[in-house]
This record gives C-alpha cells, sequence and structure tokens, in this order.
C-alpha cells in the first residue's frame, strides 16, 4: 500500500534533483530512502524514476503520478492544520495561488485586513505567471483557493470578485494625445515600440489581443517579467504600456489614458471544492476588500463566458 511518507520521498526527490539532496532534505538515509522508493515502484507495477549518473528523470509513469503525489501531500497537511487549528494547538496556515498582476495591484488591501483579523493563520502566497499555470497548480491541489481571472472549464466553485480595468500609461509627455475626454484610440500608437510582457507571462497574450483587436501587432522596446515594471518604464519614455489600474503607485508621474474601447477582464476566487470555513472567511475579505474596479459577485456553477461586441478580447 502507498504511504504519504513514499509520496513525499518522490516529491522530494524531484523537487531536489537527486536521491543523496533528498534524504539529507529528509533526514534519513540514502539507502532507506532508496529502499522506500523501490518500494513504491514495485507497489505501482513499474519505474517512477530513471536514474542518472548526476540526476534523476521521471518516467511516464512517474509524470503521471507526480501531479497526484503533490494533491495527496497538500490534502493530507491541509487536514492536519485545519484539525489542529480546531483543537488550539497551532496557528494555521493558508495557501493562497495567484498571478503575479493579482498579488500586486489586488491582493494587499485584503491581505492587510486579514492580518489584522487573524494574526494567527499565516497567508502563503503563491504566484505564477499566467492564468494557465495557476489553474494547473490548483488543480493539482497546490493551494486552498486560487485568485485569478476565470478558470476556463472549472468544475469547482468560482466566485466573482470584480472586473479589472486596464489602462495604456504614456509618459507625460508622449504621443497618443487624447481629446480631453481621457481616452486613447490603441490604434493611434500602432507606429509605437511598446513596453511588452516577456514571453510566458498572461499579459503578453493580453496585450497581443487588444492591439490586434485595434488592428495592428505591437512592436517591442522592451519586454518585462514584472507587471510594476511596465508603467515606470512606460512613463520614462520607453513606449506604450497596457497595465491593470490596479498596479499603479499612489504618486506616479506617467499619462494614464483609457482605451477608447474598454479592456477589462473579471477576477475570481476559485477551489476545488465547498470552501472550508477558514478558506471562506479568506474569500469574504477578498470580496470585502480587494482592490478590484466593478462590482463583487457571488458563488456559481462554471459558465462559458461571452465577450461584449464593444469590448476588446482578453485573456
Amino acid at each position: 500500500m502507498t504511504s504519504l511518507r513514499q509520496l513525499e520521498y518522490l516529491v522530494t526527490v524531484v523537487d531536489t534533483g537527486s536521491f543523496t539532496r533528498a534524504a539529507e532534505q529528509l533526514h534519513v538515509t540514502q539507502p532507506a530512502l532508496s529502499h522506500q522508493m523501490r518500494a513504491l515502484e514495485r507497489s505501482l507495477g513499474g519505474p517512477l524514476l530513471e536514474r542518472l549518473p548526476r540526476a534523476v528523470r521521471l518516467t511516464p509513469m512517474g509524470r503521471a503520478m507526480l501531479p497526484h503525489a503533490r494533491a495527496a501531500l497538500a490534502d493530507a497537511e491541509r487536514a492536519r492544520c485545519a484539525a489542529r487549528l480546531a483543537s488550539g494547538t497551532t496557528a494555521g496556515e493558508l495557501q493562497v495561488a495567484t498571478v503575479y498582476s493579482v498579488s500586486l495591484g489586488v491582493l494587499p488591501p485584503a491581505l492587510r485586513v486579514w492580518r489584522r483579523d487573524r494574526p494567527e493563520v499565516d497567508v502563503r502566497l503563491i504566484e505564477f505567471r499566467h492564468a494557465d499555470e495557476l489553474r494547473e497548480a490548483m488543480a493539482a491541489g497546490e493551494a486552498d483557493v486560487a485568485l485569478g481571472p476565470r478558470p476556463g472549464d472549472w468544475a469547482g466553485p468560482v466566485r466573482e470578485l470584480g472586473v479589472e480595468e486596464f489602462v495604456v500609461v504614456l509618459p507625460a509627455d508622449g504621443a497618443g494625445e487624447d481629446d480631453g475626454t481621457g481616452e486613447v484610440d490603441l490604434a493611434t500608437l500602432a507606429g509605437c515600440a511598446w513596453v511588452h510582457y516577456a514571453p510566458g507571462n498572461g499579459l503578453a497574450e493580453l496585450v497581443d489581443a487588444a492591439c490586434a483587436a485595434a488592428g495592428f501587432r505591437p512592436r517591442a522596446a522592451v519586454r518585462t517579467e514584472q507587471t510594476a515594471a511596465a508603467p515606470i518604464l512606460a512613463a520614462a519614455g520607453l513606449g506604450p504600456a497596457l497595465v491593470p489600474a490596479n498596479v499603479l503607485p499612489a504618486r506616479f508621474d506617467g499619462r494614464v489614458l483609457r482605451p477608447s474601447v474598454p479592456i477589462h477582464r473579471t477576477l475570481t476566487a476559485y477551489t476545488r471544492a465547498a470552501p472550508d470555513p477558514l478558506t471562506g472567511a479568506f474569500i469574504e475579505t477578498l470580496a470585502e476588500h480587494a482592490t478590484v474596479q466593478g462590482r463583487g459577485g457571488h458563488w456559481e456553477t462554471p459558465v462559458r463566458r461571452v465577450v461584449r461586441r464593444d469590448s476588446a478580447p482578453v485573456v
């Protein structure tokens, strides 16, 4: 029978890339670790790891097994923390997964309130570059709750938190004069080199989609992995940037305009199953205090997202 300890051994070997380093981290001897891994492989009927001279590599069976091993360990840890929290013997930890832009622009006010009201509960923040990575991590059991764009084809509960607005940032004396309405037509910026996002960052796809809807493909003057860097680089004159309005600092020197065709995306909190009381309380704090522009939401079953004809496509 497969044990949680054996699953922990498998995950640690994969994460460290070495039986030697895994044994050190787990505080066991390497022969004992190897013995348990062989026992696990026998119980499953095939090899999980390929032993290379200087590394280990997952076999196809191992790749299929790994996400379930991580989910089982995460669920066991949450069960342990919940039981000890209920008995008053420990403070507990809440694991929150999100994407970079949301952790910067949306979460801080809610986390401040949560910390004030529940100082005994630690929050572990797990951040991802792309909404697809976030969804996969949540499905694999790596967090208690995910906060990000609405996940496609999600079987668990989803709560809408609000609508995040995107704005164009230019230097104070830059191109793209508006007509006094505070708006700019993206098509007027087609000839500019843009402050873009690094490949793999979900906002890179959003910028490409918005510009494509305006009839052009953006040329990148610079690409950044960090959402917070984009408006600063744009204000410095490197090119226009499309950024979530929530990430702009309180004192900002750049020029901020709304796209004439609104660009926004719905942010949600979602879980694999009905949230436990602690996770549910955190989601309520998010709904009340997270800085998401637009209306708050409610729990709902997954639905197909429809993009309005008068809005630019979003990702």
